[in-house]
């Protein structure tokens, strides 16, 4: 068995892993930390794990973290960087969901988070747990930098098409949308029922701390810096990422092929019928990214839909993914749950 202990297991991606983690037939969930609860039964606080979680949350001074062989972090930016050296060389692996170590240049990291970074030298070591980029190297890592919600969305869309070479890399273009579960479990105004339900904006458009995640990845699958316009939107719904992107395309192609050949032996990416409109619905609660193709007009312009449930495929799901590559077993273990409908 797998000894699992969750850091900050009280927000939606706690609880999120919880959820995949208590149906997870190699895992034994050793401690899930709390400072703020510590003592509560987790199944008090989350009456859906009744009958498949029984411990209370520990506080963090308390844990015994190096007993475990994965350590998850669910927490805001800038905590895993404070214990990710302890637990290594206690011989433990780390996954952060968040995003302390997704970003090679630590100095761009700082800009964009407003902190300084408190080990840069894991951050060089760091693989980023995109599986479908980046699947040989999860297998050997000791840390995993788990990808963003709107960078996973993105990212997915793109990849067939620069991998093949066939759009303009100076002006992609990712319009995304995401539920309000994106912006975490706490108490801001415009999070509350009365703010964001029955109204739709954008956010960010100046400079999101996403876009230099997604940046990098892009440029990373085609050797050079890519252009790319990447504006986030707020809507009323509570998960879901729908990410509509763009490119010029540079030559004429089989899109539908490329896409499908690309991903065939993907068990978490759909490439969807010719001519389809992928649902946020359609992968609710869901380790799943489905994706389709448009050629409007049979113009130049590429179109992709892509969309993700923000909480699994965007955060908690991937870890987990990552978490079976990781640990050698099948990489669908826990995760092939239909999604839910309505």
């Amino acid at each position: 068995m797998i000894k699992v202990g969750i850091v900050g297991g009280t927000g939606y991606t706690g609880v999120e892993l919880l959820r995949l983690l208590a149906a997870h037939p190699n895992v034994a969930l050793q401690v899930i930390t709390s400072r703020a609860d510590a003592g509560t039964p987790v199944n008090q606080m989350f009456p859906s794990l009744r009958g498949y979680v029984d411990i209370p949350f520990t506080h963090p001074d308390q844990a015994n973290l190096e007993s475990c062989d994965v350590v998850f972090f669910a927490t805001p930016n800038g905590i895993a960087m404070q214990q990710t050296r302890q637990l290594l060389d206690a011989g433990v692996k780390v996954i952060d969901l968040a995003a302390d170590f997704r970003i090679k240049d630590v100095a761009e990291w700082e800009k964009w988070y407003g902190m300084t970074h408190a080990c840069p030298d894991l951050v060089a070591e760091a693989v980023y747990g995109l599986p479908e980029i980046n699947r040989e190297q999860i297998k050997t890592a000791r840390l995993i930098a788990n990808p963003g919600c709107y960078p996973t969305a993105v990212q997915l869309g793109f990849i067939p098409l620069l991998e093949a070479g066939v759009i303009e890399v100076g002006g992609l273009i990712a319009d995304a949308k995401s539920g309000v579960s994106g912006a975490g479990r706490k108490a801001e105004i415009p999070a509350l029922f009365s703010e964001a339900g029955d109204n739709f904006k954008a956010y960010g458009v100046a400079g999101h701390r996403h876009l230099p995640e997604i940046k990098q990845g892009l440029s990373n699958v085609v050797g050079n810096p890519v252009g790319l316009t990447f504006v986030p939107h707020l809507t009323p719904m509570i998960r879901g990422i729908h990410a509509t992107l763009y490119g010029k395309l540079t030559r004429d192609v089989d899109l539908q092929a490329l896409f499908e050949t690309r991903y065939a032996n993907e068990p978490f990416v759909d490439v969807m019928p010719s001519g389809s409109h992928p649902e946020t619905r359609s992968v609710r609660g869901a380790n799943r990214c489905r994706i389709a193709i448009h050629r409007p007009q049979g113009g130049d312009t590429v179109v992709v839909l892509s969309v993700i449930d923000n909480l699994v495929k965007g955060a908690a799901g991937q870890a987990v993914q990552n978490m079976n590559i990781l640990f050698g077993i099948d990489e669908s273990t826990a995760l092939n749950n239909v999604p839910l409908l309505p």
